[in-house]
């Protein structure tokens, strides 16, 4: 197991690379380019670039989060082959930079959602909330404002201002794409890349539905057990893997987070894992809690202990975590409770692996 934290870049990110090498176990960053259009071709020298800042600062970077998909892939337009012959070569760039692992999603238009960012728990810590209720009365413009107004002025992965510049337009291109269409896509983009991938040496790392149900109408096909089955035979390549995000799979209680792991994990087909804890509060409503068991609604401890069972020698990530000590930031991505989450994990990781040796 190898423990990373993600980072955005020196021109988006509060979180030094300095302080990012201080925690405990992490030797590991994930990164991405956050300048380059989605569907153009990631540039050799701005790749060059990035992989210097991290190795200069004692860090390694062979995980990237994320190389997005250009929607016309996902709805299947006939612009789309373009958009893919980028998307090689961009693989192509980045195995010459020693890229190993590309976390990727194939989510219409959203990469992710959460009503609140700044959910106030007891102890007096902010983190992200979800509670489909409110979801399913906002609109996507209102929710984007809101995003824009409460990101104290950083990006939000995925919610790029100038790809949801108008969304309305956007919203029209995926009208007629239910679930088969938009997986019958993903398979199309799969069979097209998955040469290069074998080539170059990258594992594709598909991320699940964040939450795990359609919204505002669009589908969503990364949600459960058999979405990702069926994901990993379309196209049956040992590059072709999964980004095993408790988080996202555990958002919806029928999801055994646990029994997932076990079945692909133990096939080999997860390169690169987000672990994470949530509370569940009700039918549709979960909020990000801190790590440890005891706080969320996932056994933690059961988690780490299938990874380590199933072999997992993979890359791991805290992934969210809570604003807490004061600290301002990203939402989800300040530095004290993900260092606590990588310490905690690292912890039952040891435990697991000394006990399994005893």
């Amino acid at each position: 197991m190898r423990m990373s934290f993600r980072w955005f870049g020196s021109q988006d990110d509060p979180i030094s690379l300095p302080y990012i090498r201080q925690i405990p176990g992490v030797r590991d960053v994930v990164g991405a380019l956050y300048d380059v259009p989605v569907g153009e071709v990631w540039p050799v020298d701005k790749i060059a670039v990035l992989k210097k800042h991290v190795h200069d600062a004692g860090l390694t970077l062979e995980v990237i989060e994320s190389v997005n998909v250009h929607d016309d892939i996902k709805i299947g337009l006939s612009s789309r082959d373009r958009y893919i012959d980028n998307y090689r070569q961009t693989l192509r760039n980045l195995a010459e930079a020693d890229i190993s692992v590309i976390c990727y999603n194939f989510m219409p238009v959203f990469d992710w959602l959460r009503t609140e960012l700044w959910y106030r728990l007891p102890d007096g810590s902010e983190t992200m909330q979800y509670d489909r209720s409110i979801s399913e009365a906002i609109t996507p413009d209102a929710l984007l404002e809101q995003y824009a107004s409460e990101a104290s002025g950083l990006s939000l992965p995925g919610w790029e201002p100038e790809r949801l510049a108008d969304l309305r337009t956007l919203f029209a291109k995926y009208d007629g794409i239910d679930a088969g269409a938009l997986r019958e896509n993903l398979k199309y983009f799969l069979e097209a890349i998955m040469p290069v991938c074998e080539e170059v040496g990258i594992t594709m790392a598909i991320h699940p539905d964040d939450p795990p149900h359609p919204l505002f109408g669009l589908p969503r096909v990364v949600s459960n057990r058999d979405d990702l089955r069926w994901i990993v035979d379309a196209v049956d390549s040992q590059n072709n893997g999964l980004t095993l995000c408790t988080g996202s799979l555990g958002a919806n209680p029928a999801n055994s987070v646990v029994d997932i792991i076990g079945e692909f994990a133990g096939e080999g087909r997860v390169p690169f894992a987000h672990i994470r804890n949530i509370r569940w509060e009700g039918e549709g409503r979960f909020y990000e809690s801190a790590h440890l068991s005891s706080e969320g609604s996932l056994d933690m401890y059961d988690i780490v202990r299938t990874f380590h069972h199933a072999g997992f020698d993979g890359f791991i990530r805290p992934d969210h975590g809570r604003m807490i000590w004061g600290e301002t930031g990203r939402p989800g991505y300040g530095l004290f409770d993900r260092a606590l989450g990588a310490s905690y994990l690292g912890g039952l990781w040891e435990a697991v692996d000394k006990g399994a040796s005893a």
